[in-house]
């Protein structure tokens, strides 16, 4: 039997829960550390799912990963390095995609099974293509796999059609070792972009811009190894945000960066929330009355798709009627056939969900279909009466660390069951 969560939902939460490490950054720095011979130590990594699976795929690739300790991930890409990272493993995870940059600056090549993950979009990888093309790659994609070649990676402009999270960070990568100085326009503007440069350019890389539209890179001949801390995971933080605000409670964030939310903490005063910041912490105080907002999703500094479905959970007991657009990813609304199982009214069309606020939801048995709507589906269960049972929750540990512990410490009623 696979695990699930059970929620008594009726508690109001409170007190203080950390956020752990990005995963969102972790994943791309694990994959950075290819870019050199040397030893990488990271700090503050999640222990999840995602990052489990990015180290079997750099192991599979001939690298070396140790867990020394809960939260340190060391990597040593000895020599040789294999050029392939294989279909069972990149199938679990659309951002195995990202070792492609590394691997094709380190070897001159690379074979890259086409990505898998989270049923949440189509996610095109032209422009990880275009990109490495515009670089001087030579790729051909065929029979799931993408195979990448180049004897010398050569700088160029690229300029991306939309400001891709992960073809930014795949180009980055591939431009720090090329030859002359890379233009990355339209680029993301992610703070975990921010992070993998921050990261780059300690291991010796020569970036400017990074958390701005316009990346600038002056290839290098060689990165050394480093140690460095991930990030905060500002999806996690703002989940813990929208579970004190469901069930009118009192809860304190601590290790996050409140900058990284400035959007969806304007969101959660406006539906009633009183929100204090601090430097490394927030603090939420719900409100027993929840006003409907209307949000749409948009690519850094915008309200973030990761963030959607707990806000439709939360806006699903809001006074009045709430209109979310999501802008990223055209299958984020698959959550909604079960939130309306707990007794949400919520209709779908094309990109838009018109959410009208019932009195309160009631507990229901329900499955998480994706990470973000999995998380969202046990926060609903806060809120909820009755009982809530969520299945199907390896996805949420895809992307979150002792969910239910911090839950639990927090005064929530969920378990896990069937482990």
């Amino acid at each position: 039997m696979s695990s699930k969560f059970i929620v008594r939902g009726g508690n109001r939460l409170g007190g203080k829960v950390k956020v752990g490490g990005a995963k969102n950054s972790a994943l791309k720095l694990m994959a950075a550390a290819l870019l050199t011979e040397e030893t990488t130590v990271l700090t503050n990594a999640p222990l999840i799912t995602d990052v489990r699976t990015m180290a079997a795929v750099l192991e599979r690739l001939g690298a070396s990963v140790r867990y020394s300790e809960p939260d340190v991930v060391e990597i040593k890409p000895s020599y040789p390095l294999y050029a392939e990272a294989p279909y069972e493993l990149v199938s679990q995870m659309r951002a195995s995609i990202i070792v492609l940059g590394p691997l094709l600056a380190r070897l001159g090549r690379a074979r890259v099974a086409m990505p898998g993950g989270c049923n949440i979009g189509s996610r095109k990888i032209d422009m990880h293509i275009r990109g490495l093309e515009v670089l001087g790659a030579r790729i051909e994609v065929g029979h799931g796999f993408i195979e990448a070649y180049s004897e010398k990676l050569v700088a160029n402009k690229i300029v991306l059609d939309y400001p891709s999270v992960g073809a930014t960070e795949n180009l980055l990568m591939a431009a720090t070792l090329a030859e002359g100085v890379t233009v990355i326009e339209n680029a993301a503007r992610e703070p975990e972009v921010a992070d993998l440069a921050k990261f780059l350019n300690k291991m010796g890389a020569k970036i400017e811009g990074a958390g701005s539209s316009t990346i600038q890179i002056e290839g290098v001949n060689k990165l050394h190894g480093v140690e460095y801390m991930v990030m905060p995971d500002r999806i996690e933080a703002g989940t813990f945000l929208v579970a004190g605000a469901i069930t009118g409670g009192d809860v304190i964030i601590e290790d996050t960066i409140p900058g990284h939310l400035e959007l969806v903490i304007n969101k959660l005063r406006s539906i009633g929330s009183i929100v204090e910041v601090y430097k490394t912490e927030i603090r939420i105080i719900g409100s027993d009355s929840i006003h409907a907002v209307d949000i749409a999703t948009l690519p850094y500094p915008g309200f973030p798709t990761d963030l959607q479905t707990q806000f439709m959970a939360l806006l699903a007991i809001a006074g009045g009627t709430s209109i979310i657009t999501e802008n990223i990813f055209e299958n984020r609304f698959m959550f909604v056939g079960e939130l309306n199982r707990m007794g949400s009214d919520v209709r779908t069309e094309g990109r838009h969900a018109v959410i009208r606020g019932v009195p309160s939801l009631s507990g229901a048995p329900v499955k998480a279909p994706d990470l973000r709507g999995g998380a969202a589906l046990a926060v609903a269960g806060l809120a909820a009466e009755g009982v809530t049972e969520v299945s199907d929750i390896h996805h949420i540990d895809r992307g979150y660390q002792n969910f239910e512990h911090k839950l639990r410490m927090l005064g929530a009623d969920i378990e896990r069951v069937g482990e």
